[in-house]
């Protein structure tokens, strides 16, 4: 049968008003979620509009903010031209990768030791929950004490050890900074890691373990080719999430080091906050935030489209 050229604009001004008229009918399910709607766009969306219309003005301390002036993309070129910038970008990769990383791993290490029983196996799961259950402030001052080049313990066990003639400088040296936070963060980071996996393997078949170990498979082989291709979804979903916490993180080095020395451990979030609330350079700071909440967004698309993976091999096996 062919479709005569005049019933093509009728279908197509029938689609609006097919939607209007749904939209109509579901007016009582809309005035529902009306509220949260509201909510969102004075928590969300108002400030991510206004932080994107300060990003285009320079508001130097000498101004009030509503005395802002207009200046285009001249304070993305002021970022993007600054070399302190690029350190500052080279650091929080650094933090980010190196630090997803090693707590993922850490913490597929502890889900498969946790996985087997043993004796004492509840005791050692809340043992090793700890650094993720406690507050991060607390932590951060606990490990600055930790750190501390004079009163900190682990300087004063390489000394008694004789492994160190001086206590060294963990967080004091721009050499050491960096990874000694990464250590905290990891530190901090892998019970989450620990808990996502355990949950993954959950999932992994018996039938398909006993029947690798029958074929003779070993450990190493059964776990490659059985048990790491069931923890796909999980592990894109973990290393996403741990991907962003990563890029917003704060706390820890904020308190430990403040970004220093010499902007050895600044990460963009501390920077960002420096520019703002330091030097009080809200446009500049704007446009860097700008910036990292395009790089959080992509990560976002990643973690959904990492999800939607999940989803359709789940529902395929």
């Amino acid at each position: 049968m062919t479709i005569r050229p005049t019933e093509v604009p009728a279908r197509a001004t029938a689609r609006p008003a097919g939607v209007f008229r749904r939209a109509w009918i579901h007016r009582a399910d809309y005035l529902y979620v009306l509220p949260a709607i509201v909510v969102m766009l004075i928590v969300i969306a108002y400030p991510v509009y206004y932080t994107i219309e300060l990003s285009f003005y320079n508001t130097p301390p000498s101004l009030q903010l509503r005395d802002k002036i207009f200046v285009g993309f001249d304070n993305y070129a002021i970022i993007l031209g600054s070399d302190v910038f690029w350190q500052v970008t080279l650091n929080t990769f650094i933090w980010t990768i190196v630090s997803t990383g090693c707590a993922y791993i850490l913490g597929l290490g502890c889900a498969l030791c946790l996985h087997r029983a043993f004796p004492g196996r509840a005791v050692m799961r809340a043992i090793l929950i700890i650094p993720w259950v406690i507050s991060a402030v607390a932590a951060a001052y606990i490990w600055k004490w930790i750190y501390h080049s004079n009163f900190g313990v682990i300087g004063a066990l390489l000394v008694e050890l004789g492994f160190a003639g001086r206590p060294p400088n963990f967080i004091d040296s721009v050499n050491s900074v960096l990874p000694s936070l990464i250590v905290v963060n990891v530190w901090r980071e892998f019970p989450f890691a620990m808990i996502m996996l355990a949950a993954g393997l959950q999932t992994v078949p018996d039938q398909l373990l006993r029947a690798a170990k029958v074929d003779g498979a070993g450990a190493w082989h059964s776990f490659w080719h059985v048990t790491f291709p069931h923890l796909r979804g999980v592990s894109i979903a973990t290393i996403l999430l741990l991907a962003v916490a990563n890029f917003n993180s704060f706390i820890v080095t904020w308190i430990m080091t403040g970004g220093g020395p010499a902007n050895a451990s600044h990460i963009w979030i501390t920077h960002i906050y420096e520019i703002a609330f330091g030097r009080q350079r809200w446009g500049i700071a704007a446009a860097y935030s700008v910036i990292l909440f395009l790089i959080v967004m992509s990560l976002g698309y990643f973690y959904v489209r990492g999800l939607g993976g999940a989803e359709k091999e789940g529902g395929a096996s």
